[in-house]
């Protein structure tokens, strides 16, 4: 299928989340974030249940409004720099995305499978924002916990699986650790 394996292993070797805090303009205009959603929700979904949403936030400035009524909700003795912190994050990066699960009722697929669905979709969204040319972050949070939070994405029993902020690197990324091989990948028998 693809005509150059080093290519996609070069790819694949270069993804790494960016810090939301340090992306800045340009993120992806309206017609690359549909194809980067598209992309993103390419991904196994046994009973093709779509136990997935995607919200994009826009207005930020509702948002952080939404976050400073959650906080003080929950820290009702909260000091201005704390309030500050803790809306920060709607302001971050050019791009915020809000992966929403949504299970759906079935006899045959387990919750499980579902969430692990949602864990596709999330990680296939970083992959699309890169092929693009983006950085991306994966993040939750006390947000992603918050009541009021997400009352205010999901209905129901769904849950935000996290927030993903989109954007081009202010600076460079940086390598983590990764687990060696020989700790994480075993033989059976």
């Amino acid at each position: 299928m693809f005509n150059d394996l080093s290519s996609v292993q070069a790819y694949l070797a270069t993804r790494r989340s960016g810090k939301p805090r340090d992306m800045v303009a340009p993120g992806p205009d309206a017609s690359t974030l549909a194809e980067i959603v598209a992309l993103a929700t390419r991904t196994p979904d046994h009973g093709k249940l779509f136990p997935w949403r995607l919200t994009h936030i826009a207005d930020r400035k509702a948002f952080a409004t939404l976050l400073e009524n959650a906080f003080l909700a929950a820290n009702p003795d909260a000091r201005t720099a704390q309030i500050e912190a803790a809306i920060a994050p709607a302001f971050m990066a050019p791009t915020l995305i809000a992966l929403i699960y949504a299970p759906q009722p079935s006899a045959k697929i387990p919750l499980w499978e579902q969430q692990m669905s949602v864990g596709a979709v999330g990680m296939n969204l970083l992959h699309a924002a890169h092929a693009h040319g983006f950085v991306g972050s994966w993040i939750t949070g006390w947000a992603c916990y918050d009541p009021m939070v997400s009352l205010a994405f999901c209905p129901g029993d769904e849950q935000l699986a996290g927030f993903f902020y989109i954007g081009s690197a202010g600076q460079q990324l940086e390598e983590r650790p990764r687990p060696e091989l020989s700790l994480i990948l075993r033989q059976w028998p």
